[in-house]
Order: structure tokens, then C-alpha cells, then sequence
């Protein structure tokens, strides 16, 4: 599988051995993915580059009015945060859909990102919340949106042999603000999502109408799709029942979910988004002021 484990002390040792022999060493951290892919022969390397000892990776903080998430905190760590549930309570929700407690204990939310599944929990999370991911190399850092990560099913913008994503940042709901998330399985535990949907809502003063809104879904495409049709519907309307259920059907029609036989037909998933996506603006909605 691999001839060398190597425990990163700093963020610049651990870049600094991934380009000793570049393609030749790749970062874990909770690997909950990336050894069963080694494993079974899906991907290969000569060395494993852990981060999970370096100190600055372990940080959850909120800070200025943006949560900071390092590249080696769990779901388990954000699912029970009460920070999160108060300024990020979408996240919170998603962390604590993903896996079992077990899994839930050692997966990382940024491996959870990077790993690139079209319906990765917490990706969706953060797509409807804004956030961006710091990305390093040996020439710096930069800052990238989650839903800009994904080049393909399963194809992460990272070069995990060579970068190396340090923290997740995401903007603190402030008054008037809030988000939900809605999983729609097969089971209740341990079982892929047949979809999955976010929404950050921003309400005017007095709360009767949309600032703006935020509408997150997969996996109806490569990655996290923004609803951008259904969110321009919203932008600045009274909220009522009409202009939500009209949005979510608009959400639904950008939807390009594939024929599977682990999540469902495309004419199915099709059928049931629109009365997730209205289900989870409604719950954010009545979420404002309320966490």
C-alpha cells in the first residue's frame, strides 16, 4: 500500500516532504476514505504525509465574525460544538448526518471536502454558507469557494501531492440569519444520501422578506449545486408559500441527478427535490433568531 508514514510537525514540514519527490507522498489525516482506496488499489502512493499532530490544524475558533475550521478537526468535533449550532447550524446538521459516531470520531470535515463525492454532507453544508477552503503550497496560500473545488465526479481542484488545505472559513450568521440542511436516505444510519439539500437565508429587517438566499443540492451534479435561478426568484420577495414553492421547483429544474441503483432513479430524486428544497427554506426561515 505504502512504504513510508510520515507525522508532519508544522504545515511547512509537511509541504516540504510532499515536494521532496513530487507524486511520491500524499497527506491523511483521518483517512476513513483514502486507506480503503489504497487498499483496494483505486489510488497509490509511496508515502503517507499525517497532519494530524500539527497544532494549527486542530483549530475551531470563532474569531471577527468567521468561524475558522482546521484541516484536522472532525465531523464529531463540529456536530457537537455549540458554536456551530449558533453561527453555522447547517454544518452542524450535516456533520452529524455523516457515517457512524465511530467514523464520525476520525474523519476530517476538509478530508470529507477534498475527497470530492458528488454528495458529500458537509460540502453542501458549506456551499449554502459561503464558505472557502485555505489552500497551501510551497509559494503560499490562497483562498478558493467550496463549490469551485470540483473538476469531476470524485475530482478534487487539490493536488493532495502537493498542497495542502489548512482550515475551512466560514462567514458567522449574523441577525436575521440562518440555515438548514435535510438528508433524504434509504435508512437513517450508515446509508448514502439519495439527495441532499442546504439553505442559508438572509431576511430583510422586520422578517417579511428575503435579503438573499442560498440554495445548495446534490448529487445532481459533479459537486454541490447552487439553485442560482431559484436564489434570484427569492432575492428581495415576501415570503410566502407561492414564491417558495415556485422557487423550489425552479431549484428542482437545475437539477441533473443520475440514474443509480444506490440512490434512486433520476425520475424519482426529480419527483421528491422540489419538497426537500421547500421544506429546508421553510425550516430556515422559521430558524431565524431561533438557534
Amino acid at each position: 500500500m505504502f512504504q513510508e508514514y510520515y507525522m508532519a510537525e508544522s504545515v511547512s514540514d509537511a509541504l516540504s516532504f510532499l515536494n521532496k519527490g513530487p507524486g511520491d507522498a500524499v497527506i491523511i489525516a483521518g483517512g476513513t476514505d483514502l486507506l480503503l482506496d489504497l487498499h483496494e488499489g483505486k489510488k497509490s502512493t509511496k508515502s503517507l504525509v499525517d497532519i494530524t499532530r500539527i497544532p494549527e490544524l486542530k483549530n475551531l475558533f470563532l474569531e471577527n465574525g468567521i468561524i475558522k475550521i482546521g484541516a484536522a478537526v472532525t465531523h464529531a468535533q463540529v456536530a457537537e460544538l455549540e458554536l456551530i449550532w449558533a453561527n453555522a447550524p447547517a454544518l452542524a446538521m450535516a456533520a452529524k448526518k455523516v457515517g457512524s459516531l465511530q467514523i464520525r470520531n476520525i474523519a476530517t470535515v476538509v478530508g470529507n471536502i477534498i475527497n470530492a463525492q458528488p454528495a458529500a454532507d458537509t460540502a453542501v453544508a458549506l456551499t449554502a454558507l459561503g464558505a472557502k477552503v485555505t489552500i497551501a503550497d510551497t509559494s503560499g496560500t490562497r483562498d478558493v469557494h467550496i463549490e469551485q473545488l470540483y473538476e469531476g465526479f470524485g475530482k478534487s481542484k487539490v493536488d493532495c501531492r502537493r498542497e495542502l488545505v489548512t482550515e475551512v472559513i466560514i462567514p458567522a450568521h449574523k441577525q436575521n440569519q440562518s440555515s438548514y440542511f435535510v438528508r433524504m436516505e434509504q435508512r437513517k444510519a450508515l446509508a448514502l444520501p439519495m439527495l441532499n439539500i442546504a439553505v442559508m437565508v438572509s431576511l430583510e429587517k422586520g422578517q417579511q422578506r428575503f435579503e438573499w438566499v442560498r440554495i445548495a443540492m446534490a448529487p445532481v451534479g459533479p459537486g454541490p449545486m447552487r439553485a442560482s435561478n431559484a436564489e434570484t426568484m427569492l432575492k428581495g420577495a415576501a415570503i410566502d408559500d407561492e414564491i417558495i414553492t415556485k422557487a423550489s421547483y425552479e431549484a428542482a429544474a437545475q437539477a441533473n441527478p443520475r440514474d443509480s441503483d444506490l440512490r434512486g432513479s433520476r425520475e424519482y430524486r426529480l419527483q421528491v427535490l422540489p419538497a426537500l428544497v421547500k421544506r429546508c427554506i421553510e425550516m430556515a426561515v422559521a430558524q431565524v433568531n431561533k438557534v
